[in-house]
């Protein structure tokens, strides 16, 4: 039998959603291993006043298995 656990975490990025979950992901994946999968859980942009997007941030629930 085996254990998971699931983390919640806020990424950002300049380029798109997509490089907020890879790089979230990739920092919580050098001190967590055995990653299993994540859900996007919230999306939000930051935007300037002209209502340009400035940045892209994503709360992720990142699942592993306990050891």
């Amino acid at each position: 039998m085996s254990v998971a656990k699931v983390i919640e975490l806020n990424s950002s990025s300049t380029l798109g959603i997509e490089d907020a979950v890879k790089t979230g992901l990739a920092k919580c994946a050098e001190s967590v291993k055995d990653i299993q999968g994540a859900w996007v859980n919230d999306i939000k942009v930051v935007t300037d006043a002209s209502g340009n997007v400035q940045e892209w941030r994503v709360n992720l629930k990142v699942t592993f298995v306990v050891k």
